[in-house]
């Protein structure tokens, strides 16, 4: 992460808020209590076979216990949601994460409504949303939108009164990370403005951005004419792309083409190795915290 100046290394902050968490941990353990996080994975999408592989050693290497249930692809969402039941009324569990994406026949919205918002750690639970739009510091904050703005605090970046340019209205990075941080609070209170496929002059917005966040899912959109010369940019796409050269004649790239923005920007996160790991740290944060609210 030494090459360009300009980089936000994410590994290394992620394992500053790691550390943190390690006393948290230390003091549930002397207890009784060991942080329970529970994956559930829907069929044998390649990605999330990996992300779901990295939370797990995370969880581990902290001391918090983790398991996976791997359903087949045919799963039915009536199956899913009395899996999610059983684990809602397991008080052995403190979190549980349904890992994106799934299969198209299960509706998202009724998964993620049927998780117990107190142990809905990846924040997408309807309550926890609209905690997250009023402001309410009692519910959880989705783990990439908050693992964004933990990142660019721990390195010296200010959203006070910045204009962020979010690109990609999503319900998991967009829409949440502009409820984020368009709060009147401490480490927020920017002016968001949020862009989608329809928007008018979308260069033009980005080029007024003093952050720029991507996170529209399209492989190396954003280019170097579309950024102010020192803005900061956060890479948070994740895009695999055709690459003979490559083992497997594929390659993972973000939604900035990295070799072309660097130069322009007064600070970039890196892919890898930026966002993702602050998603997981994050993740990690949220399950420690529940299993000191659910343990009282």
């Amino acid at each position: 992460m030494t090459a360009f100046p300009n980089l936000i290394d994410g590994r290394a902050i992620a394992a500053q808020v790691l550390a943190e968490l390690q006393p948290r941990i230390r003091a549930l353990h002397d207890r009784g209590v060991q942080p329970g996080l529970v994956f559930v994975r829907v069929g044998e999408d390649p990605a999330s076979k990996v992300y779901v592989g990295r939370k797990e050693k995370a969880a581990a290497e902290l001391g918090i216990r983790s398991h996976t249930h791997v359903l087949p692809e045919t799963t039915t969402e009536t199956e899913l949601l009395a899996l999610l039941e059983r684990l809602n009324r397991d008080e052995t569990w403190h979190g549980i994460l349904v890992q994106a994406p799934l299969p198209r026949h299960i509706r998202p919205e009724r998964v993620y409504s049927t998780i117990r918002p107190d142990k809905d750690v990846d924040g997408f639970h309807p309550l926890n949303m609209g905690r997250l739009l009023l402001g309410d510091p009692g519910g959880f904050v989705p783990c990439t939108p908050a693992g964004i703005q933990e990142l660019l605090v721990r390195a010296g970046i200010s959203w006070e009164g910045a204009h962020v340019v979010i690109l990609g209205r999503g319900n998991i990075v967009g829409k949440p990370l502009a409820a984020l941080l368009c709060q009147k609070a401490p480490r927020a209170n920017a002016t968001i403005t949020l862009c989608h496929s329809a928007t008018r002059d979308l260069a033009g917005h980005c080029r007024r951005a003093d952050i720029l966040v991507a996170a529209m899912g399209v492989p190396e959109f954003v280019r170097a004419p579309m950024v102010r010369p020192g803005a900061v940019v956060v890479d948070v796409g994740v895009n695999r792309v055709p690459d003979p050269a490559r083992p497997g004649g594929s390659r993972l790239v973000g939604d900035v083409a990295f070799a072309e923005v660097q130069p322009v920007a007064g600070r970039i996160t890196p892919n890898p190795g930026g966002v993702g790991p602050m998603t997981i740290a994050m993740l990690m944060q949220n399950t420690v915290r529940a299993a000191e609210i659910l343990t009282g």
